[in-house]
C-alpha cells in the first residue's frame, strides 16, 4: 500500500506542534490521517506545505493559516487549550525550529516534488516597518495597522462599547459592554474623578473611557490617539451625544502633548505600544502633564520576567497584529514611573477578566465571521481570531498579566490628598 501525502506529513505535523493531540490532517490530494473522530482537522495546501519547508517556525505556520494555505475546522480556543494542556506551562505551546524538522520537511518535500517551487510571498496582512524604532512617523504607521482595520470590522468583534482593553467582570456582569463600563467607573473611581477636572486620556481609542467619564462625572476630557479612524469615530460619537464642549479627540502624539496641567490621566492599553527604551520618557511627559496631588492610572499587559517571553522581532504578534509592540514585566512599567517621580499607591492584577474579555471578542468574531470577512479580508480576520486565542490562552496559564497601577503626582512635602485604603479609594 502506497504512503499518501496525508501519511507522510503526519508525522512532520506533530513534530512540528511537538505534541500528539487528537487531530484529523488532509491534504492537497485528498488523502486524510488521523483518527476520524478527532474534533479538530487540519487542511494543508501544496502551498501551505511551501511555507513550512521554507520556515518550518511560528511565523511559517501563521502565514500558512493567514493565508488559508493551512486552516484548522473545530473550536480554535479548545485546540490552543489541548497544546496548553501537554505543554510547559512557563512557555506554552511551541514550534520546532531544529535541524531535524527542518531535514525532516525537505526530505518530504522531495518525496512529493514540491523542492525547487519558490516560497509564497507572505499574505498582505504582514506589516514591516521603516525609519528608526518608535520614530513618531513610525510608531504612527505602527498604530495605523492595527487599529484602522476598519470601525465596522471593530465594532463586530468588540460589541457596542467600542472598547479595546480589558474589560471588568464582577458577579452581576451581565454581558461584555456591561462589563466595558463597569471597568471605565473602576478606573474613574481610583482616580477620583468629579465634575469640572481636567482628564487626559492617553491612547483614547475610540472614545469610551472620554465620553462615560465626561457623561458620568462631569469631567472636561482630552482623548489622543495617532489612529485617524479611531478619531473621526470617537469625534462623532462626541458630536452626537452632545458633549462637544467637554471632550476633545485629538489625533496627537502623546510626545507632543503640552497643554497641561491636568487632575487626572488614564493610560489604558498605551504602554504595551510604547516601547521599554521609551516608557522612562513616557512617564516623566505624564508627570510634567499632572497637578501637585494629580493621578495617573496606568493599566497594561505585562509579561512573566526573564528571556522567552514577550514578542519578538519575528513572532507572530509583531509581523501581523502589533508592529513594533513590546510588552515588559510589571516591574519595568512600575520602575519608570516611579523613577519619573510618581508615588505608586495601589496594583490591582485583572489577568483572569482579560482571558474572559478575549474569549467574548473571539465569540463575536466567530458568530459574525462572513461580516468580519466583508468588512476587512478573510485574511485579516484569521489573524484577528489566531492572535486573540492565543492572548487569553497566554493570560490564562499568567504567561501575560493585566495590571492597573495607580499614582499620584505628590505636592512638595508629600501630600497625595489620597484616601488611606483601597475601600475608601473605590467608595468615594
Amino acid at each position: 500500500m502506497s504512503t499518501t501525502v496525508a501519511d507522510t506529513l503526519a508525522p512532520l505535523i506533530r513534530d512540528t506542534v511537538r505534541h500528539d493531540i487528537p487531530l484529523k490532517i488532509q491534504c492537497w490530494d485528498g488523502s486524510r490521517a488521523g483518527p476520524s473522530s478527532a474534533p479538530w482537522q487540519l487542511t494543508i495546501s501544496k502551498r501551505g506545505l511551501l511555507r513550512l519547508l521554507w520556515e518550518p517556525n511560528e511565523v511559517g505556520l501563521a502565514r500558512a493559516y493567514v493565508s488559508g494555505d493551512i486552516d484548522v475546522e473545530g473550536d480554535l480556543l479548545a485546540c490552543l487549550e489541548a497544546l496548553e494542556g501537554v505543554s510547559d506551562p512557563m512557555v506554552g505551546p511551541r514550534i520546532a525550529v531544529d535541524m531535524h524538522t527542518k531535514a525532516a520537511f525537505a526530505k518530504a518535500a522531495l518525496r512529493l516534488g514540491v523542492v525547487g517551487l519558490p516560497p509564497p510571498p507572505p499574505p498582505e496582512e504582514a506589516r514591516r516597518l521603516h525609519v528608526h524604532r518608535h520614530d513618531k512617523r513610525r510608531d504612527a504607521a505602527a498604530i495605523s495597522h492595527h487599529y484602522d482595520v476598519g470601525n465596522d470590522f471593530y465594532r463586530l468583534v468588540l460589541g457596542e462599547s467600542m472598547t479595546y482593553s480589558c474589560a471588568y467582570w464582577t458577579p452581576s456582569t451581565r454581558d461584555l459592554d456591561e462589563a466595558q463600563y463597569a471597568k471605565c467607573d473602576l478606573i474613574a473611581r481610583k482616580l477620583g474623578l468629579g465634575s469640572g477636572m481636567r482628564v487626559l486620556d492617553v491612547g483614547c481609542g475610540w472614545g469610551t473611557f472620554a465620553l462615560h467619564v465626561a457623561q458620568t462625572y462631569g469631567a472636561q476630557v482630552v482623548g489622543i490617539t495617532l489612529s485617524r479612524r479611531q478619531a473621526e469615530y470617537a469625534t462623532k460619537r462626541v458630536s452626537d451625544a452632545g458633549v462637544g464642549q467637554s471632550v476633545q479627540i485629538r489625533v496627537q502624539d502623546y510626545r507632543d502633548v503640552d497643554d497641561g496641567p491636568y487632575d487626572a490621566i488614564s493610560s489604558i492599553g498605551m504602554a504595551e505600544h510604547v516601547g521599554a527604551a521609551m516608557l522612562p520618557g513616557y512617564a516623566a511627559q505624564l508627570f510634567r502633564l499632572l497637578r501637585p496631588q494629580g493621578r495617573l492610572l496606568n493599566s497594561a499587559i505585562s509579561r512573566r520576567p526573564g528571556r522567552g517571553f514577550g514578542f519578538g522581532r519575528r513572532s507572530f504578534i509583531d509581523r501581523y497584529v502589533f508592529p513594533d509592540g513590546e510588552l515588559e514585566p510589571m516591574a519595568t512599567m512600575i520602575e519608570a514611573i516611579e523613577h519619573s517621580g510618581f508615588e505608586v499607591r495601589d496594583v490591582e492584577s485583572l489577568r483572569e477578566h482579560y482571558e474572559r474579555t478575549l474569549r467574548a471578542w473571539v465569540a463575536n468574531l466567530e458568530a459574525h465571521w462572513d461580516q468580519a470577512v466583508a468588512f476587512s479580508s478573510a485574511g485579516r480576520a484569521r489573524v484577528w481570531r489566531l492572535y486573540m486565542a492565543g492572548s487569553a490562552m497566554g493570560f490564562a496559564s499568567n504567561r501575560l498579566g493585566l495590571n492597573q497601577v495607580l499614582a499620584v503626582k505628590t505636592g512638595r512635602r508629600g501630600q497625595s490628598h489620597m484616601p488611606a485604603t483601597r475601600a475608601e479609594l473605590l467608595s468615594a
